[in-house]
């Protein structure tokens, strides 16, 4: 996003806050709702820190506990073990009021009968801000999310991207060390979802502060996030920079689940890698000539996707995807044909277990 008008005066500027220590940390947190054999536990034992000025992702399906993580940093959702810190001071047992944070909501939740300068100004108004101050500010965030014409507007009035901008700018204007966005993106478009993703992870780096962002995407947080925490079943699977969660998945579970991937196990694995259990992801895989082929096989299916097709071939204990670059003018193979499969040996990941 680019900014109109001055830049916020007050706000942290990004090499302050890169010497802060950690931005958010987690010692061993848990989450458990109900009690007895009924008991839900919806995250366990979690450990994590979060630098300053991270653009910090926590991805998972529903249900994994991300949403309940990000709730608890947030004050929320008390914990049931474990401490959190936030700018190294401990939080866990404070209020939302009290928390150096903000966050931004999948429903924006903007009140419908006030101006869209009065949406964004809530904030300070609660705090008895005056109402110049609160003007002047306001103002400025519109400026900074580009929406420097709409302040006398009604939320009704705005498009979905616009009202998400809206809020966006409602939970910035507190000047937050911590911005919680909870699948802020999941309501637009995908055209839409694609563009406010660029924009949010350049208004993150313009400004320098933490994002902590929460979504199911997985091609989501491959694109704007500086490191992923992958959830399943309450627990963290893996915490690293998107190409390390991609390239190298820890467990069976984020393989995957993050993008396509051929899993192998037992002795098809063996056979065909080497590994007792291994990863191959289908656009390493080509197809070509008999000579030289590590896998051959009959072709299943035939999936038309615009920049790639997705080839199905059953090589006999296992089915094996290969995603295959559009040729203009080359058909892909037909269903029923044979097809001989082909890849770099280093394009397989082991998997542990």
């Amino acid at each position: 996003m680019r900014a109109g008008g001055d830049r916020l005066a007050a706000w942290p500027c990004p090499a302050a806050v890169a010497r802060m220590t950690a931005a958010v940390e987690l010692d061993q947190v848990s989450c458990v709702f109900g009690s007895g054999p009924g008991a839900v536990r919806a995250v366990e034992g979690v450990d994590l820190a979060i630098d300053a000025g991270e653009f910090f992702t926590l991805l998972g399906p529903s249900g994994s506990g991300k949403t309940t993580c990000l709730r608890m940093i947030g004050g929320f959702t008390l914990p049931t073990a474990g401490r959190i810190r936030i700018g190294g001071a401990d939080v866990t047992a404070a209020p939302p009021y009290a928390r150096p944070v903000n966050t931004v909501f999948q429903d924006y939740a903007l009140f419908p009968h006030m101006s869209i300068r009065d949406n964004v100004a809530y904030p300070l108004m609660v705090r008895k801000v005056g109402r110049a101050e609160r003007t002047r500010r306001a103002d400025e965030l519109l400026a900074l999310v580009q929406l420097p014409g709409v302040a006398d507007r009604r939320p009704a009035q705005l498009s979905g991207g616009q009202r998400q901008r809206v809020a966006l700018a409602r939970a910035l204007i507190g000047q937050p060390q911590v911005l919680l966005l909870d699948e802020p993106l999941g309501a637009l478009d995908l055209k839409l979802r694609e563009q406010m993703q660029s924009e949010l992870k350049a208004l993150q780096r313009r400004l320098g502060i933490t994002f902590l962002f929460i979504t199911h995407d997985q091609h989501e947080a491959l694109s704007m996030s500086d490191r992923i925490g992958v959830f399943n079943a309450g627990r963290l699977e893996q915490v690293g920079t998107p190409q390390a969660v991609y390239e190298t998945p820890a467990t069976r579970f984020v393989a995957h689940f993050v993008g396509a991937a051929n899993v192998l196990e037992g002795e098809i694995a063996r056979r065909l890698t080497g590994h007792a259990a291994a990863m191959l992801r289908p656009e390493r895989i080509r197809l070509g000539e008999a000579a030289g082929a590590r896998a051959g096989g009959t072709v299943t299916e035939v999936q038309y996707f615009g920049a790639f097709t997705r080839v199905k071939v059953d090589v006999g204990g296992a089915l094996l995807q290969a995603d295959l670059p559009t040729s203009p003018g080359k058909a892909p193979p037909r269903a029923g044909r044979e097809a001989h499969l082909h890849w770099d040996a280093r394009a397989v990941h082991a998997l542990a277990g």
